[in-house]
């Protein structure tokens, strides 16, 4: 009985792990990002084109146990390759590429842009007006109508400075947005938990930049999350940064905060801000989608930036004074 069970199994293995077209020997080029296991990587073949259903490459993986030695970077497979080879390229030597370029979560376009402009890869100005057309790229996920804010995902990625370009750099951001998070925990509309993709990536945006610790982030999005089904102000000070040419110049940030016109302004307007206001990482995506329930409705961070929650308004106040906070 064992051996029919090995037998059946080992057959079908084979049959999933079939070539997709074998007579496309076209190259595709697949980036697997740093930290990618073997078990995740069906979905970013999928989204390269390279296989037909990832979840189907994801089992032969399963079955077989194969692919535990994935190279972090840029490889080139073809749809003719069957998924025993396709593993064995992933597991070889990535293309050579010459730099690393870091988009540090919470970025706005506006950071993007001028780091790529300092690197000389692109002319100032550029990134930001490809970024503001969304239907030049493809996505399986809705994008917004005038700005992909909030969908160009934080990573390190390796960039060949011969062959760069701004469209095909935003391309992989979206690619990775979608490898990394939407084909994850949000998938679906139940794991959005009656939430629009929309939603969850704005209020992501403002977690990143309220809450420098990973492990902190699922309390700061409850508390904001209850702020706002509750039909609270938001009074996330970050929003008022967000068209700040720097987002430290603090006198041109003390008069946002003063500017109740500014629609921005979740001091003094209702619901979540126009758009997100950066970029957010996975875990600030993961903590707005599983927030942590708390008595607390305040917050602030000492200066060791260390969260003080609260969980009334003169709690907030007493450990403003105490924390000299403000």
């Amino acid at each position: 009985m064992f051996w029919l069970l090995f037998l059946s199994c080992a057959m079908f293995a084979d049959s999933v792990g079939e070539a997709p077209d074998p007579d496309n020997h076209s190259l595709i080029e697949v980036e697997i990002p740093a930290g990618t296991t073997a078990r995740k990587v069906g979905p970013i073949l999928q989204t390269a084109g390279a296989v037909d259903d990832g979840e189907d490459f994801t089992f032969y993986v399963r079955l077989t146990g194969e692919g535990g030695c994935l190279k972090a970077g840029r490889h080139q497979v073809s749809r003719a390759m069957p998924a025993k080879k396709v593993l064995q390229v992933l597991c070889g030597p990535p293309l050579a590429e010459d730099e690393p370029f870091t988009v540090i979560e919470g970025w706005r376009i506006h950071e993007i842009d001028q780091a790529l402009a300092a690197k000389g890869w692109a002319l100032p100005g550029e990134y930001t007006r490809m970024a503001a057309q969304p239907k030049a790229f493809s996505a399986p996920f809705p994008l917004p109508s005038t700005s992909l804010e909030g969908y160009l995902f934080p990573e390190t990625y390796r960039v060949d400075p011969e062959r760069f370009t701004v469209k095909a750099f935003i391309q992989r951001q979206l690619d990775t947005f979608s490898s990394t998070f939407w084909k994850g925990p949000g998938q679906d509309g139940d794991a959005l938990k009656g939430r629009t993709l929309y939603q969850v990536v704005t209020m992501a945006s403002m977690v990143v930049r309220e809450e420098p610790t990973a492990a902190q982030r699922p309390m700061v999005a409850g508390i904001l999350w209850k702020r706002l089904d509750s039909g609270w102000m938001l009074q996330v000070d970050a929003t008022s940064r967000y068209t700040l040419n720097k987002w430290n110049d603090r006198k041109a940030f003390l008069k946002k905060l003063r500017d109740k016109s500014d629609p921005y302004n979740t001091r003094h307007r209702l619901g979540l801000p126009p758009t997100p206001i950066g970029n957010p990482d996975l875990s600030s995506l993961q903590a707005t989608l599983e927030p942590k329930a708390s008595e607390y409705w305040y917050y602030l961070h000492d200066k060791s930036r260390v969260i003080r929650p609260s969980k009334t308004n003169a709690e907030h106040e007493a450990k403003r004074r105490k924390y000299n906070v403000y």
